[in-house]
């Protein structure tokens, strides 16, 4: 565990203690609630914030008398790889965390990583729904000390950049581009003839500024939520990657409770799910409007299919390599046949 984690994991050890301690007196029933500690690395604005909100009402009307849920958002806990290692060790109990970055805790999460894997946002949806396929995903990184709960749709990842507009993949030539600190985004960006600069995201504002980085690749919100768009004036509709974030919890904590808590947290996790997605598709449509007319972004729509045709040697190594899941890997590609490209 590094400095940074440990710092923060005593921290909350020490606001654990004092808040136990106040509640020796037997004063207020509130002091002797078990604090839950929810972090993500979203602005308050955002969906996922939102939904977490959403789930803290909930568990508190069901079980106020035992839980006090406080989400922490914009990092206040840590990057996203510090809140997963604080999750692990259960100083928090939950935290949100993209799939790309779960990929260095379980090779399973490969899978949702991969570029162009889903033909339609409606296959995504139906893919990430269908618990025969995030089942065995979801319950790979028990030994690591968490489990998924459930999914948050964030989109369709795309390539922004300050100063060249990305119309082919030619046009990301000698380009700094951040990605995830994921080996297959890394892997990517080789194919795609970028060069890969894995950060965290709370890094990119600044990176972009200075101009350490020529661009990124995310969704949408990031050029509005996150400032992005102040600095990148061009927005490539690539649509390379649609990759779930991941609310985890702490497995300890989980298995500790009893059957009825656990299924009313079931259904709070339910709840985030619908919430944030919901609130997801009115998120967008308010960041491209905010982006085009208030920052000046332009948005592209190039032709994917070279992208496509650049990434589709990732599907058969990854398969070669992660044979046991071609099985998941099919039943998505029975979904985009079902629901095959929105274009």
């Amino acid at each position: 565990m590094n400095k940074r984690i440990r710092a923060v994991a005593l921290t909350l050890a020490a606001a654990l203690t004092l808040g136990t301690l106040a509640g020796c007196g037997g004063t207020s029933t509130a002091e002797d609630r078990e604090i839950i500690r929810i972090g993500h690395n979203q602005s308050t604005n955002h969906p996922t914030h939102i939904a977490l909100v959403a789930f803290e009402e909930f568990i508190e009307s069901k079980l106020g008398d035992k839980y006090d849920v406080e989400v922490f958002p914009s990092e206040l806990l840590g990057s996203q790889n510090e809140m997963v290692q604080l999750t692990q060790t259960g100083a928090i109990n939950f935290c949100v965390a993209s799939n790309s970055l779960l990929e260095t805790f379980s090779q399973n999460y490969t899978l949702f990583n991969l570029p162009y894997l889903f033909a339609s946002s409606t296959a995504y949806h139906a893919s990430m729904d269908d618990e025969n396929i995030t089942g065995p995903i979801f319950e790979s990184t028990k030994q690591a000390g968490f489990e998924a709960v459930t999914w948050l749709d964030a989109g369709t990842r795309n390539f922004y950049t300050v100063n060249k507009p990305i119309k082919t993949p030619a046009d990301l030539r000698g380009l700094k581009i951040r990605v995830q600190q994921s080996p297959t985004n890394v892997q990517m960006m080789n194919l795609l003839g970028g060069s890969a600069t894995p950060m965290g995201f709370g890094d990119v504002y600044t990176a972009l500024q200075s101009k350490i980085i020529d661009g990124a690749e995310n969704n949408e919100m990031a050029l509005t939520d996150n400032g992005h768009g102040d600095v990148c004036k061009y927005y490539s509709y690539d649509m390379h990657q649609m990759i779930p974030d991941i609310l985890i919890g702490n497995i300890a904590f989980l298995d500790a409770l009893s059957e009825e808590e656990r299924d009313i947290f079931e259904e709070g996790f339910e709840l985030v799910n619908q919430v944030q997605r919901e609130e997801w598709v009115t998120a967008v449509e308010k960041a491209k409007e905010c982006a085009a007319n208030e920052q000046g972004v332009q948005f592209i729509y190039p032709n994917t299919k070279p992208f496509q045709e650049a990434c589709a040697p990732m599907h058969e190594a990854m398969l070669e390599q992660h044979p046991d899941l071609a099985p998941i890997y099919d039943a998505i590609q029975a979904y985009n046949k079902q629901y095959p490209s929105d274009s």
